[in-house]
C-alpha cells in the first residue's frame, strides 16, 4: 500500500516542498502518493482538503501560519488518527527564543517583493541574456562566469544560480573557434571551468542527440575528439588560474554549491582585514 502524503502550505510550498524531498532522499524508491495543498487560507478551501484527507489517510505535513486554519487541520488529522507535523515549528520557537522576538505569524513572508526579489529578476534577466557565448561586451556586468565545453552543465547550473541572485553568463568552449578575448580580461566576474569524465559526456552527448532524433556518429560523441575537447578546456583553465569543479557526479545542485563557495571564498579574501590590510 503507497503511503499518502498530504502537503499542505498557506504559501507556495516550495519550502515544505524541499523538506518533504530531502527526507524522502534518504528511503530507497518510496512508494507514496502525494497530494500538495498550495495557498491554503479559507475555511471553505481547508473543509474541502479535509474531505481528501479522510478519503486517502496517510501522513500530514503543513505549514500554516493562521491560528484557526491550524487548529481544524489538526483536531481533524486527530480525529482520523493521521499523524501530522508542522515541521518549521521548531526553527521557528528556537528563532525566536535566541532572538527575543515573537514570529509574525504571516504567510508568505518570505516571498515578499523587496529589494531582495527585485535583484533576483534581474540576475534571471541577465542570465538568460547571456546564454551560450552571448553578449561578451556585457560579461564585466556579470557575478559569475561559467566556462565548459558542450553539454557540461553550464546552462542549467546558471539558470539555478540566477534563482540564488546572482548574475551568471556562461561561455562554451569550442577547440575550432576559442572563446572571444573578452573572456580573458574579465575582473569583476568570478570564472569557473566546469569539467567532467570523457564517458559520461559521451553518454549525455548521444541522448541529446537521441532527443533530436539523430542517430548517426558524429565527432559530437567520437571518444577521441571529446577527449581533445575535454583536455583543451583543462589547458584553459589552468593557464588562466581559474578554479575547476569536476561535474560527473554532481548534481545542478551540487555544481551551484560548490560554485557559490568559491564565491564566498574569493569574497572573504577581498574583504580588508582590521587595519585596511587584506589578506594574503
Amino acid at each position: 500500500m503507497p503511503l499518502h502524503l498530504h502537503l499542505l502550505s498557506d504559501s507556495t510550498g516550495e519550502t515544505l516542498e524541499m523538506i518533504a524531498k530531502a527526507a524522502l532522499a534518504q528511503f530507497d524508491d518510496p512508494e507514496l502518493v502525494r497530494h500538495f495543498w498550495p495557498m491554503v487560507r479559507s475555511r471553505q478551501h481547508l473543509d474541502r482538503i479535509l474531505e481528501e484527507l479522510a478519503q486517502h489517510p496517510g501522513l500530514v505535513l503543513y505549514t500554516l501560519v493562521n491560528p484557526e486554519t491550524r487548529a481544524r487541520l489538526e483536531e481533524r488529522c486527530r480525529a482520523l488518527g493521521m499523524p501530522h507535523l508542522a515541521p518549521l515549528d521548531p526553527v521557528t520557537a528556537l528563532l525566536g527564543d535566541r532572538l527575543g522576538q515573537e514570529a509574525h505569524g504571516r504567510p508568505g513572508r518570505q516571498h515578499v517583493m523587496d529589494e531582495a526579489y527585485f535583484a533576483r529578476v534581474d540576475a534571471i534577466q541577465y542570465t538568460i541574456a547571456h546564454d551560450d557565448g552571448i553578449a561578451a561586451e556585457d560579461w564585466e556586468e556579470a557575478d559569475i562566469v561559467l566556462a565548459g565545453v558542450s553539454r557540461s552543465s553550464k546552462t542549467p547550473t546558471s539558470i539555478y544560480l540566477a534563482n540564488r541572485g546572482y548574475k551568471v553568463a556562461n561561455v562554451p568552449l569550442v577547440v575550432e573557434s576559442p572563446p572571444p578575448p573578452a573572456l580573458f580580461a574579465l575582473r569583476r566576474p568570478l570564472v569557473v571551468g566546469l569539467t567532467t569524465a570523457p564517458r559520461r559526456l559521451i553518454e549525455i552527448r548521444r541522448h541529446r542527440l537521441l532527443s533530436l532524433n539523430e542517430y548517426a556518429e558524429t565527432a559530437y560523441v567520437d571518444a577521441e575528439k571529446v577527449e581533445a575537447e575535454l583536455a583543451f578546456a583543462r589547458r584553459l583553465f589552468a593557464d588562466n588560474n581559474w578554479p575547476v569543479i569536476d561535474v560527473t557526479r554532481r548534481s545542478i545542485e551540487e555544481t551551484a554549491a560548490a560554485v557559490i563557495r568559491l564565491c564566498n571564498e574569493r569574497r572573504a579574501m577581498q574583504e580588508p582585514l582590521p587595519g585596511g590590510t587584506r589578506p594574503i
